[in-house]
C-alpha cells in the first residue's frame, strides 16, 4: 500500500479539518453584518433599537444551543471518532444556512417569520457545537510533536473561521456595493446565505476522505475508550472545563464586538456608511488572519502563556481609547483601530486552540473541551452584540461597549496568569 508524503497528509489534513470552520463563521458573520436588514425584514417596528436587540436576540438563541451541541458532538467524537463528528457537522451547518435564504419576511409569513428564523438559530448552534471543538482536536492531534507545533497547526483553524468571516465580510460588501439599499431589502441579502450550500458541499466531500487522528485509533486498537467521556469530564476534569470557559471571555466578546457588531456599532451609532464599515472590517480581518498564525508559532517557542497574557494586556488598556477614536466617524481613524483590537486579538487567537486540547487528556477530550468552550461563548460570545446594543440604549453612552470590552480581558487575564503552561505537553 503506497503512503502519503507526511508534508500532503499535513496539509490534506489542516484543509479538511477547517474547511466546516469557514462555513460555520460565514454564516454567523453574515447574520451579524446583515442584522440592520434582518431586523427590518423580521421584525419591523418604528423603533430601530428594538428591531436590533430582538435580531440579536435571535443570534444569541443561536449560542445558548452550542452546550447541548458539545455534548452531543462531544460523544460522537470520543466514542465513534474525530472524522464522523466533524462530517455531520458540516451538513448540519450547511443545510439551515441555505434555509435562511429562503425564509419569508414578516411581510408574506406574519409571526412565523420569526420563529422559523429561531428553529434555524436553534439547529445551527447545535451543529456548532461540535464543529470547532472537532476541528481544533483534530488537527492538534496530527500535528507533529516534538518539537512543539502544535500552536502553529491549530492556529489555521482560527485562520480558517476568521477566512469564514472575511469571506462573509467581502461577499456583503460586494452586495452593498453593486446593489441599492432597496435592492438589498428585497433580495440581495439571501445570495450569501444561499452561497453556504456550496461551502457545505466541499467540506463533506474533503471530510469524507479523512483518515482518522492518530490519537483516537491508538485508544480505540487499546480498547480505552471512554464509556461516559461527560460525565467523566465533569468528575474529573471540571477545573479544566472552568479555566476553558473563563479563557474564552476575552476572545468571545473582544471578537463578536469588533468583528461582528462593530459594522452595525458604525453604521448606527456613527453613521458611517455601512458599505464602508464592511471595507474596515475586511481589512482588519485581513490583518487579523495574518498575524494569528504568527502568534501560534511564537506560543511553540516561548509558551501559551506570555503570548496569551499579552494579548488580554493590550485589549484592555486600549478598547477605551480606541473607541473614543471610533466615534470621530473617521474611515482611516476607525481602521487604524480596528488593526490594534487585531493584534491584541490576534495574540490571544493564536495559541488559544492548542491550549485548549493540551488541557485534556485525549480519551474525553472532544467532550471536555466542547463543553467548555460552547458554555464560555454561550455565555460570553452569543450576547455580547445584544449586550453592547443594550448598554449604549440603557445608559445613552456611545463608549458603553468599551467598559465590557475591558471588563473580559481582565477576567481571561487572571485564567491566563493561573493556568500551568502545556506547550511541552504529550497529548496522545
Amino acid at each position: 500500500m503506497a503512503t502519503e508524503a507526511p508534508s500532503d497528509y499535513k496539509v490534506k489534513n489542516i484543509v479538511a479539518g477547517c474547511v466546516g470552520n469557514v462555513l460555520e463563521w460565514y454564516d454567523f458573520a453574515l447574520y451579524g453584518f446583515f442584522a440592520p436588514v434582518i431586523a427590518k425584514l423580521f421584525f419591523p417596528s418604528d423603533d430601530q433599537i428594538s428591531g436590533l436587540l430582538a435580531t440579536f436576540g435571535i443570534f444569541a438563541v443561536g449560542f445558548l444551543m452550542r452546550p447541548i451541541g458539545s455534548v452531543l458532538f462531544g460523544i460522537i467524537g470520543d466514542k465513534l471518532g474525530r472524522k464522523k463528528a466533524l462530517e455531520i457537522s458540516v451538513v448540519m451547518m450547511a443545510i439551515p444556512t441555505t434555509l435562511i435564504g429562503v425564509l419569508p419576511t414578516y411581510e408574506t409569513a406574519g409571526i412565523w417569520a420569526p420563529i422559523f428564523l429561531t428553529i434555524i438559530r436553534l439547529i445551527q448552534g447545535i451543529s456548532v457545537g461540535g464543529e470547532f471543538t472537532g476541528s481544533i482536536s483534530y488537527v492538534v492531534e496530527n500535528a507533529p510533536h516534538p518539537p512543539p507545533q502544535r500552536g502553529f497547526y491549530s492556529s489555521w483553524t482560527v485562520f480558517s473561521l476568521l477566512g469564514g468571516i472575511l469571506l462573509g465580510s467581502a461577499i456583503a460588501s460586494i452586495i452593498t456595493n453593486i446593489f441599492t439599499s432597496a435592492q438589498v431589502d428585497s433580495f440581495g441579502w439571501r445570495i450569501p446565505f444561499l452561497l453556504g450550500l456550496i461551502i457545505g458541499i466541499i467540506g463533506l466531500f474533503l471530510r469524507s476522505g479523512l483518515d482518522e487522528s492518530p490519537a483516537f485509533k491508538k485508544m480505540k486498537e487499546a480498547g480505552q475508550l471512554a464509556k461516559t467521556p461527560v460525565l467523566d469530564s465533569f468528575k474529573y476534569h471540571w477545573k479544566e472545563i472552568l479555566t476553558v470557559v473563563g479563557a474564552t471571555c476575552v476572545g468571545s466578546i473582544n471578537f463578536y464586538l469588533i468583528f461582528v457588531y462593530l459594522t452595525t456599532y458604525l453604521s448606527t451609532e456613527t453613521h458611517l456608511h455601512l458599505s464602508a464599515a464592511l471595507e474596515i472590517n475586511t481589512l482588519s480581518m485581513i490583518v487579523l488572519m495574518i498575524l494569528t498564525p504568527i502568534m501560534g508559532y511564537l506560543s511553540d517557542r516561548v509558551g501559551r502563556r506570555p503570548i496569551l497574557i499579552g494579548g488580554c494586556l493590550i485589549l484592555a488598556i486600549f478598547a477605551y481609547p480606541l473607541f473614543v477614536v471610533l466615534t470621530l466617524d473617521n474611515f482611516v481613524y476607525d481602521l487604524l483601530s480596528q488593526f490594534v483590537f487585531a493584534l491584541g486579538l490576534s495574540m490571544v487567537f493564536g495559541p488559544f486552540g492548542a491550549m485548549m486540547v493540551e488541557l485534556f487528556p485525549a480519551r474525553i477530550r472532544m467532550s471536555a473541551l466542547s463543553i467548555g468552550y460552547n458554555i464560555g461563548f454561550a455565555i460570553f460570545g452569543g450576547t455580547a452584540p445584544f449586550v453592547a446594543t443594550y448598554l449604549i440604549e440603557a445608559t445613552g453612552n456611545k463608549l458603553a461597549p468599551s467598559f465590557y470590552l475591558i471588563a473580559a480581558s481582565i477576567m481571561s487575564l487572571i485564567v491566563f496568569f493561573l493556568i500551568r503552561e502545556t506547550y511541552k505537553d504529550d497529548v496522545g
